[in-house]
């Protein structure tokens, strides 16, 4: 599936702002094109719940729910797919239980990540942490510009159509080097969630990511 990772969303009930997740998810629905619900810490019944609440606001809009980490619950809530870490349930079990139509991205801080993966049963990759951020828990040591380069050359070697996002510490400011360093979209959490006006944050972060899409195009 082709999936568009321009304006990755990240909604999590621990960066919120103060908002519920789908006050969060209206603001930022006329600029996102991917919206994953993260909540490390929620019960399978809060997470279903979240989901569902997520998807009554996305569905209108066309655009997809993943969940991350929990198949289970992606399948319950009848949500777009997955995104899967390193420590996950494999891609391969994954694809088996969602399906051909459903959307599987998978987390890659690493070159050696990157020669691994199983492309094959995967629709997106996400590369990461680009830069510092306090929004994850465990979040890897910033890999950088450089690192972002190195793992995208990887990849596209491998499979020259396979998106690619870029995660961690990305905003209207530093997208445009994101995407001049491989990459097809920026994924994004406290860049929209904590600022004052999250549709204005998503606006202008699109905005920055879609410029240099095309400047990138123009190249």
């Amino acid at each position: 599936m082709n999936v568009d990772l321009s304006l990755y969303a990240l909604i999590d009930p621990t960066v919120a702002g103060g908002r519920t997740l789908a006050d969060l998810a209206a603001l930022i629905a006329d600029s996102a094109t991917v919206v994953q619900l993260r909540d490390k810490h929620g019960s399978t019944r809060r997470l279903l719940e979240e989901a569902r609440a997520l998807t009554a606001v996305l569905v209108p809009r066309g655009i997809p729910l993943l969940i991350n980490d929990r198949v289970d619950v992606a399948l319950a809530a009848e949500a777009d797919g997955v995104h899967i870490g390193q420590d996950d349930m494999p891609a391969a079990e994954a694809r088996l239980l969602l399906g051909r139509a459903a959307i599987i991205g998978l987390s890659l801080t690493t070159v050696a990540h990157a020669r691994a993966a199983p492309l094959d049963r995967l629709d997106y990759v996400a590369v990461g942490a680009v830069f510092a951020t306090g929004s994850k828990d465990d979040a890897s040591a910033p890999i950088g510009l450089d690192g972002l380069r190195e793992i995208v050359r990887v990849v596209r070697a491998r499979d020259a159509t396979m998106p690619i996002c870029a995660i961690s510490g990305i905003d209207a400011g530093n997208a445009g080097n994101v995407i001049a360093a491989g990459a097809d979209g920026v994924a994004a959490i406290s860049a929209l969630s904590l600022a004052p006006d999250p549709a204005a944050a998503a606006r202008a972060l699109r905005a920055a990511v879609d410029d240099a899409l095309a400047r990138r195009g123009r190249s």
